[in-house]
């Protein structure tokens, strides 16, 4: 497979397939396609809106037992309201006739209104609920009730309204149906200053509108793949037998060693304004250094940077699991491609081996992938229109191409002879950057996910499994056009003698894992995982090329807004 893929330019040796138990436990996580669209109850126009009366059902039984005037018996007689979907404009337009079996029918939209157009005879307002990448165009006479609400001005750019009207094929070209507003009433009118009207804005503008950039064609869009790319990542972990667990966001230890943690502390006074506390009132000993013995946890705590380690613990139990949380990382870097806090996707398999878990991680990817094509297809086609032109091409060819395998020791090799002038340079032992890694799967395998193994273990953390060479851990980063590394994991270091030793080689201190350890004392078993930040993986499913923009709040140096 992969001595095929390669350029026919190179001498690099056959790379090494998966092993054969690898590609067995690759059929088990990559399961025969199943249909992936999601079914959505009939449409019923009587689900459009609940009765007054049922949603208030709750606050009815707290009014009678605060006065008294109910018994028990009476309270309980009051049952609430039974939740019901509301209907969405997706739920409306979203079906392969976009609305056209739904001509006649009377129906309520909900949302904000995007434009607003005043013409002689007729008004047409685009609504949007942010279940879908389409309006809602509604269309109003003067004779509707609640027109007086746009003669006033309350319906403009940014206000909420609630309509009522029948679904009618529209006249337009860019829509099938449209709605005849029969009924109109401003939920909440918008000020004259909303800043995101119907002109284009920068997408520098509207980091400082992070509140409201979701209302736009683009935000909208990508928080609903990041939604589509959660739940498939779920799925595919459950549907393959994983136990999700959630890991400490507190922790004593440093997963990856490299000291880069914001630090947990209640030393620094917090009553009043945290501005106005005095340097002197933080507590040290008598050598002058903070007294962590008096801070909250009674030792140095930090916001994690990985849950892996835990994760590990609770696979030497469960034999599969995964985390899915916020990570944070006090890196002072303002690149496209850096945040202080981001979410992980970190899988644990027990009595697994590399192979084992590149068969995984690249099963992960191409499921997760073929999710968001099959269900996401509105906001898939406008991000290959207006974002990255051929992403769905690309994003295909993640799902339905081979996969490459190469060391690292060839893989800089290939760089070695590569007529490319790079940036960094390159040699045996260095980091790979961006650069080699998007030139490796963009250019020298044509667009094909490429992963490399057997890393140097001077360049890599600490857990990672030492080789027979003394020289190389069996580690492996999965690198995909556009991005580079998407995907980094490692088998771990199961025996205890070595992962000591290597405890020692660092520096770090060996209390602070006095359990991680453990795990190696009481049954230690060959096991492997893969850590994959997920705000690159939207990034790397929308085509959007700030990782600020792929997360709803970023968090960045000098940036904690919102």
């Amino acid at each position: 497979m992969a001595g095929a893929l390669s350029p026919a330019t190179t001498t690099l040796r056959l790379i090494k397939p998966f092993s054969a138990i690898a590609l067995r436990r690759l059929s088990l996580f990559h399961k025969p396609k199943t249909p992936l669209s999601i079914s959505l109850p009939p449409f019923s126009s009587t689900a459009a809106s609940v009765p007054l009366s049922r949603r208030a059902s709750c606050s009815v039984i707290s009014s009678a037992i605060t006065s008294g005037e109910a018994t028990k018996t009476e309270t309980l007689e009051k049952k609430m309201g039974e939740f019901r979907k509301k209907i969405k404009i997706v739920d409306i337009k979203g079906g392969p006739d976009e609305g056209l079996n739904l001509l006649g029918e009377t129906v309520v939209v909900r949302g904000w209104v995007r434009t607003l157009r005043v013409q002689r005879s007729v008004t047409f307002i685009e609504v949007n609920d942010g279940s879908c990448l389409s309006n809602m165009q509604c269309v109003m006479s003067s004779d509707a009730e609640g027109y007086d609400q746009v003669e006033s001005g309350l319906i403009s750019t940014g206000a909420s309204a609630w309509m009522q009207g029948t679904v009618v094929s529209s006249q337009g070209s860019k829509q099938k149906i449209e709605l005849k507003v029969e009924k109109l009433i401003t939920i909440g009118k918008s000020d004259p200053s909303f800043p995101i009207q119907k002109k284009r804005v920068s997408r520098e503008f509207l980091r400082t509108k992070a509140h409201l950039r979701p209302r736009t064609n683009t935000f909208g869009a990508v928080a609903r793949v990041r939604n589509a790319l959660a739940y498939a990542t779920h799925r595919f972990f459950q549907e393959n037998g994983f136990v999700w667990i959630s890991s400490p966001i507190v922790t004593a230890a440093d997963c990856e060693g490299a000291g880069e943690q914001f630090c947990v502390t209640t030393l620094v006074p917090t009553s009043g304004e945290a501005g106005d506390s005095p340097v002197n009132a933080i507590p040290k000993t008598e050598d002058g250094l903070i007294d962590w013995s008096q801070d909250f946890f009674g030792k140095p705590a930090f916001l994690t940077v990985s849950g892996q380690l835990n994760a590990e613990a609770y696979a030497t139990a469960l034999t599969d699991v995964y985390t899915f949380g916020p990570t944070f990382r006090a890196e002072n870097s303002n690149t496209s491609r850096h945040l202080a806090e981001f979410w992980m996707i970190e899988p644990e398999l027990s009595f697994a081996d590399l192979d084992d878990d590149m068969a995984c991680a690249a099963a992960y990817l191409q499921y997760v992938v073929e999710y968001v094509l099959e269900n996401c297809k509105e906001d898939m086609d406008f991000f290959n229109t207006w974002i990255e032109k051929g992403i769905i091409k690309r994003l295909s060819g993640v799902a339905e191409k081979n996969f490459v395998q190469l060391t690292y020791t060839d893989a800089v090799e290939l760089l070695l002879k590569a007529k490319k002038n790079f940036e960094f340079p390159v040699q045996w032992g260095c980091d790979l950057q961006s650069e080699h890694e998007r030139y490796i799967t963009e250019e020298e395998f044509g667009g094909c996910p490429v992963i490399i193994r057997d890393y140097p273990k001077e360049i890599k953390a600490f857990y990672m499994r030492q080789n027979d060479d003394g020289k190389t851990v069996a580690a492996m980063d999965m690198l995909v056009p556009r991005v580079g590394e998407l995907i980094g994991g490692s088998q771990r270091e199961e025996r205890l003698d070595y992962l000591e030793e290597r405890l020692d080689e660092l520096k770090l201190n060996k209390e602070s894992f006095w359990w991680y350890l453990d795990l190696r004392r009481y049954g230690s078993v060959p096991h492997a995982g893969f850590g994959l930040g997920f705000e690159r993986l939207v990034q790397f499913a929308t085509g959007i090329e700030n990782i600020r923009d792929a997360v709803p709040f970023p968090r960045t140096p000098g940036s904690a807004e919102f």
